[in-house]
């Protein structure tokens, strides 16, 4: 075996592995994505921004099954398996920059796709375990914020008409604040809309450079192919190419 087809199948072999390795992270974070929306539920109503997630799930389970073609064909120096095995790269390449446009697409639209549902729950809260209250208090309680914008935004509630406080969850010790304006250091400082903003930018960001990074490797992986490919059809024609 010449050192271009061994080189060419070590990394054909090794790129199968990586389909794996990349497959279970891309399923690692696609869930990730998801979990965060749902923690959010209740303030993103836009279900089109769990797309590039369903995409990043659905290139996951691909990739298990390629990477089981790709190293069979390597191994095996199928023309039509490495050929299949190409095109099946090219898609998850062409999948994968999708998920990327749709990711970066998205980045730019949490700001307005949370701030109406976000609004409109608050003023919804009413103390009560409904729906509302619970994911508004539990949003405060987790990450550190009172109000939409910051705490004075619980002023035009209906909340704070009928008790002149807001609600407990915006203090940050619940023992010693009553939840009155009057004393603000008692109470968290920022908004929750730019809270969950930032927490679901860092989960795309993150999601994004996976992707590209994934996406760099496949383009490798095609040239890989067409290499062992076109050295195994000059091998077995009888012809040997000038650079061996």
């Amino acid at each position: 075996m010449d050192c271009g087809i061994c080189t060419s199948k070590s990394i054909l072999l090794f790129l199968s592995l990586v389909f794996w390795g990349a497959g279970a992270v891309f399923a690692y974070v696609g869930a990730y994505m998801i979990k965060s929306y749902d923690t959010f539920e209740s303030f993103i109503q836009n279900k089109q921004t769990l797309i590039p997630a369903a995409i990043v799930i659905g290139i996951s389970v691909v990739m298990f099954i390629i990477g089981l073609v790709g190293c069979c064909s390597t191994l095996r120096e199928s023309k039509c398996g490495l050929g299949f095995f190409f095109v099946i790269i090219m898609l998850i390449f062409a999948a994968e920059v999708t998920a990327l446009v749709f990711t970066f697409i998205y980045q730019g639209k949490i700001g307005k796709a949370l701030e109406g549902p976000m609004t409109d729950t608050f003023s919804k809260y009413d103390g009560t375990n409904n729906t509302e209250s619970h994911a508004v208090d539990m949003l405060q309680i987790n990450l550190k914020c009172c109000g939409v914008y910051n705490y004075t935004s619980w002023l035009n509630t209906n909340w704070y008409k009928e008790n002149q406080a807001m609600p407990r969850s915006c203090c940050k010790n619940q023992s010693l604040c009553d939840g009155k304006p009057q004393k603000p250091d008692l109470l968290y400082q920022e908004g929750c809309q730019e809270k969950v903003e930032n927490f679901l930018h860092s989960t795309l960001t993150f999601a994004l450079l996976v992707v590209l990074g994934f996406a760099i490797i496949k383009f490798f992986g095609m040239l890989s192919v067409c290499v062992i490919t076109c050295r195994s059809s000059s091998r077995r024609s009888g012809y040997q190419p000038l650079y061996a």
